[in-house]
């Protein structure tokens, strides 16, 4: 480890994350001249589509910018993480990292200072050498959320609100007071994001700076049937205070450009996905019930369990992760005649199989687990599972069907806790793995039309060296090689990006850094040590179900 590098030599860089954004809003935005600063970056830097992970989802992706590694490798493939062992449901949080390096560490161990300001996935907060204020997924502001941990309780004399927990209050009637309060509360977490980075950063010192702002994600799943292009007039009133809410990003985005300017750093501004509409929830464990794949419980404790969901919802309360008991309660199922089931679903369905040996209740033998995985895919990809959209068009319902070994290009025998197919869904629909009612697929009228991720985030760079580039296509585990060659430093072999060496002008000299292969490191199905409470999960669970990430 180095002591730090000369001050002369001194390089510096801001990392804006804009969770979610697309350039389908962005672009008209900044051609009518309501998001000037950001467009000021894409005019004299390099620019485009930032592709994400597979599935498209906030843990994945983020986890993914920080560690150049694709989900197979470093674990968190959702919000959720089922353990076939116990037959449990439980929320990823950094201890499920700790097999992993991020860019924090690497900075760390180089003798870099490093910032992060609500960073999704960092949960309770790793040490670093400098400061963290931890994500989304932080259950409250009575937890752990800083460190130093020293510096909660002097964060929460300034920002009572510091990881933006607030949920979408739903409106009422028309509830246009409602809906203005929401975009007020939003707004205010931008300017607030900008605030806490740079006082932060002030009095710690920085080399890497980095703040996400969370909620331009949650705006676009709550005024998505106002940002469609395609639905410009149907409420115009709605539309530009969603627009405005933009502008206000904008300018918080533009504080920190100036803040970086005045530290002459480069600056990267990135999303971790895209965003498009969701017409409608398709439901895989209902198609598996009418295959025989999957069996369901009598039809009085159905009911029971259904009554009981409902109950729970009027009360406030989900009982998704039980200490208690198995899966088995929360979804009806009978396992002791299922042999395949979607155990979590949001963004993609995560279908495993009933594995003798695996599971508590296993029936499916270990020679026919290739057979009946392949059967599976073909039956998702053939032509039982083609409907009709609302206009009449012919599509599939899932878009793909994987092998997570396949597609993240690791071994099953190492990462066991993978799920046996991943489902991916026509762009579209989310995937619903409760079963209710009796249609596979439940379209959306207008008014309940929301958003949903899309693959196609974005990507901005600028500063000293750096070409002016349009049409810049990159992938999201390319941004931490590429930082750490801005930065001059070592890039470990073992991850899967590569440097964008097209936004140079002058092509840095990359030295890689051997450190074996990340993919011979097992990584456990669930965390050892048990991070959140019955109340910390009652929390995430509400907050994830209010964007529709789980029922």
């Amino acid at each position: 480890m180095t002591t730090g590098r000369d001050e002369a030599m001194r390089q510096r860089v801001l990392i804006i994350g804009l969770d979610g954004v697309t350039w389908t809003v962005l672009t008209p935005l900044m051609q009518a001249g309501k998001m000037p600063r950001l467009r000021e970056i894409v005019e004299r830097g390099a620019s485009g589509i930032l592709r994400s992970t597979i599935p498209p989802i906030t843990p994945a992706a983020w986890t993914s910018f920080l560690t150049g590694k694709h989900p197979g490798e470093h674990g968190i493939l959702d919000f959720e993480r089922y353990d076939p062992l116990t037959n449990k449901l439980s929320f990823n949080s950094t201890r499920c990292l700790d097999h992993v390096r991020n860019l924090w560490q690497i900075f760390g161990r180089q003798g870099l200072r490093v910032g992060s300001v609500n960073v999704p996935m960092t949960y309770p907060p790793p040490q670093v050498n400098g400061f963290l204020v931890s994500g989304f997924e932080t259950p409250n502001a009575e937890c752990e959320f800083a460190y130093p941990r020293e510096l909660r309780a002097e964060i929460l004399s300034r920002w009572p609100d510091p990881t933006l927990r607030a949920k979408w209050k739903h409106t009422r009637l028309f509830g246009g007071r409602t809906y203005v309060q929401n975009l007020d509360y939003i707004s205010r977490s931008f300017d607030q994001g900008a605030e806490m980075t740079t006082w932060l950063a002030d009095r710690f010192g920085w080399d890497a700076l980095m703040v996400v702002f969370k909620l331009t994600d949650n705006l676009q799943h709550k005024t998505w049937k106002y940002l469609d292009p395609r639905w410009t007039n149907r409420n115009p009133t709605r539309r530009m205070l969603a627009e405005k809410c933009f502008t206000n990003a904008d300018v918080a985005v533009g504080k920190l450009l100036d803040y970086a300017a005045k530290h002459d750093a480069k600056v990267m501004i990135v999303s971790d996905h895209g965003h498009g509409s969701l017409e409608g929830k398709v439901q895989p464990n209902l198609l598996l019930e009418r295959w025989g794949y999957l069996a369901l419980r009598s039809g009085g404790v159905q009911q029971s369990t259904r009554l009981q969901y409902i109950w729970d919802r009027i009360r406030g309360k989900k009982k998704r992760f039980l200490r208690k008991g198995d899966i088995a309660r929360d979804l009806a199922v009978d396992f002791s005649g299922t042999r395949a089931c979607i155990m979590h679903a949001g963004m993609a369905g995560f279908l495993y199989l009933n594995l003798l040996g695996r599971q508590p209740c296993g029936i499916v033998e270990q020679r026919e687990y290739e057979s009946l995985r392949d059967e599976l895919r073909m039956r998702f990809l053939g032509p039982e599972c083609r409907v009709l959209d609302p206009a009449g068009t012919s599509i599939a319902l899932f878009s793909a069907v994987h092998k997570p070994e396949e597609l993240y290009n690791v071994s099953r025998k190492d990462q066991p806790w993978m799920p046996d197919l991943i489902l991916i869904p026509h762009e579209t629909l989310a995937v619903v793995r409760r079963i209710k009612g009796n249609k596979i697929i439940q379209w959306l009228p207008y008014s309940r039309t929301e958003g949903t991720h899309r693959p196609e985030g974005v990507i901005a760079v600028s500063g000293a060296g750096i070409r002016h580039v349009r049409d810049l296509h990159a992938h999201i585990v390319d941004c931490a090689p590429t930082i750490l060659a801005m930065l001059g430093l070592p890039i470990p072999d073992d991850m899967n990006g590569r440097v964008l060496d097209e936004i140079f002008e002058q092509r840095p000299q990359v030295i890689m850094e051997r450190r074996g292969d990340s993919r011979s490191v097992a990584i456990p199905g669930a965390p050892q040590e048990e991070i959140y409470s019955e109340r910390d999960m009652q929390q995430i669970t509400e907050r994830l179900s209010n964007l529709g990430y789980l029922e």
